[in-house]
């Protein structure tokens, strides 16, 4: 998904969303508020198109639609917040990765503060829209630590969904794969990602988490990445992510 060609149009949302400044759906909105122009004058309305001549601005920050795509693969610790910075100034994903990375890249998606395991960060705002709309129910797959044993009754709820405040959750599988003294270890696979969605559907089934770690997002597994640290997605997982 390289720069334009020098006379070639596109969406400005889409250039937008191809200089790794947002996702489409997120640029659409800085558009609708006034903060985008083009050749000097504001832009407010869809449908613009532009090409590499143009100079194109946020914010009145000079956008470059030739900067490298970058994806990395973090293995998050709990207590870390998986966003850029934190209002209450707790540390976050990129104070983990900036002592060793300076490009400017953002987390893929959420995962809960004190959810531990893979998140993925880029600058490649189409490849975000990609990941995280629901529309292309991409698995995710987490370990649980959850107190007491899980029946099949329990598992089935979770294949059928589970009623949550506003919300039915779809199909998702439960896997038990140990238990031990009051606690069983189990796997859980998902494609949607609302928040604290595996701790609300545990709590459902009385078995609440009690630790909780993403494994897998589709084909992208955490395997030995120790914790803290990152590493870059492969040629085979960008090929089947991208």
């Amino acid at each position: 998904m390289g720069g334009l060609n020098k006379m070639e149009q596109m969406r400005l949302q889409k250039f937008l969303a191809e200089s790794a400044v947002a996702s489409r759906r997120k640029a659409e909105e800085m558009i609708k508020q006034g903060r985008v122009s083009v050749n000097g004058s504001v832009v407010s309305e869809m449908g613009v198109k532009v090409s590499s001549e143009d100079e194109i601005r946020v914010d009145n920050k000079l956008i470059n639609s030739s900067e490298s795509k970058t994806y990395i693969v973090l293995h998050k610790p709990a207590g870390v917040i998986a966003s850029v910075k934190d209002q209450f100034s707790r540390k976050t994903v990129i104070d983990l990765i900036r002592k060793d990375f300076k490009e400017r890249v953002y987390p893929v998606g959420r995962l809960d503060y004190d959810t531990s395991g893979l998140l993925i960060l880029s600058n490649d705002g189409d490849f975000t829209f990609k990941l995280t709309h629901p529309k292309h129910e991409i698995e995710k797959v987490y370990r649980a630590e959850v107190r007491g044993i899980p029946d099949e009754t329990d598992v089935e709820s979770f294949e059928t969904g589970i009623t949550l405040e506003d919300f039915v959750t779809a199909p998702a599988k439960m896997k038990i794969l140990k238990k031990d003294k009051g606690i069983s270890t189990i796997e859980i696979t998902i494609h949607e990602g609302k928040n604290r969605q595996i701790r609300k559907m545990c709590d459902s089934i009385e078995h609440p988490v009690v630790r909780l770690k993403r494994i897998a997002i589709g084909r992208v597994k955490l395997g030995e990445l120790p914790e803290g640290e990152w590493r870059y997605l492969t040629d085979n997982e960008k090929e089947w992510l991208i």
